[in-house]
């Protein structure tokens, strides 16, 4: 099977294992597919950990109004009530006026943050550096664990507006946010190797051979956007590494400069001329000691 290091840009996501007779568009569908669901489970990971912070998000017309202007237009959130967390509520007020400060006790909001931890190891990017592949069934898995927690937390549900449960029901609505312009949709994907894009017709193999032994590392990215920028030759830790080899280098010299105009080593024994000369003539050992006389 051959492995498949799939970046994006210069940032690493995951491994995927396949095989080198897949046709290129086969590849992208599962590709597309775990790089959209792993942008998923941390879209949720953040979400979740807002739940647990600070209770269910409020009704879209009473978000970001202080509790004085919510009573004096006499607003009201039906879900309030109703989606209350399992074992009660705390009270921690958001500060942005998203979400509605009645927030799970401390007992509950620890399944929550537990759950998210387990997630986000399941899709971490340090699983490229344990050389362990990413499956669709591990994304899913991700999800199902967000989606039990979430419901022995609030087992009555979550209002339909919340963002944890639309990323669960798919009908998330991420225009205009950063998270927009991550996601690669299928039909507008491109997958890039040694600056050639892979044409999707073709077999994989037409590219990188037929052996299956071998270990590649491919960009996703939007089409019409060209090559992908070629990678530095060094990596940020290698730089700054030899930044510091060069720095100690130029001190070293400094303080060599320094100690050349010092003309102290004329008071060494090897820097007179004159000692080899008294070695042969039997007095290097005379000493010459001053006597005080009274």
């Amino acid at each position: 099977m051959v492995k498949l290091h799939i970046k994006k840009g210069e940032e690493s996501h995951f491994l995927y294992e396949t095989t080198v007779d897949i046709i290129v568009e086969e590849l992208l569908v599962s590709l597309i597919a775990i790089y959209n669901g792993r942008l998923k489970v941390q879209r949720i990971c953040t979400e979740v950990e807002e739940l647990a912070d600070h209770g269910i998000t409020m009704s879209p017309h009473m978000q970001g109004l202080a509790d004085d202007q919510i009573e004096e237009l006499k607003l009201t959130d039906d879900y309030s009530e109703q989606c209350q967390p399992s074992g009660g509520c705390i009270i921690n007020i958001d500060d942005i006026g998203r979400r509605n400060g009645k927030a799970p006790i401390e007992r509950m909001a620890d399944v929550l943050k537990k759950t998210v931890k387990e997630a986000k190891d399941l899709i971490s990017k340090k699983n490229v550096e344990a050389e362990i592949c990413m499956t669709q069934l591990q994304v899913n898995q991700a999800l199902q664990l967000l989606q039990g927690a979430v419901m022995i937390v609030y087992p009555m549900g979550l209002p339909p507006y919340d963002p944890v449960r639309c990323e669960f029901e798919n009908v998330e609505d991420l225009s205009g946010t950063q998270a927009a312009l991550e996601v690669i949709e299928l039909e507008n994907s491109s997958l890039w190797w040694a600056g050639k894009e892979l044409t999707r017709e073709k077999k994989l193999s037409d590219f990188i051979g037929k052996n299956e032994k071998t270990k590649v590392i491919c960009k996703l990215q939007k089409k019409g956007q060209g090559a992908p920028a070629r990678e530095s030759i060094v990596n940020e830790n290698e730089q700054k590494a030899m930044m510091a080899y060069y720095y100690r280098k130029q001190e070293e010299l400094k303080a060599l400069d320094v100690s050349g105009s010092d003309d102290s080593y004329l008071n060494n024994e090897w820097a007179d001329s004159q000692n080899l000369k008294r070695q042969f003539q039997g007095l290097g050992s005379i000493r010459y000691d001053t006597v005080n006389k009274p």
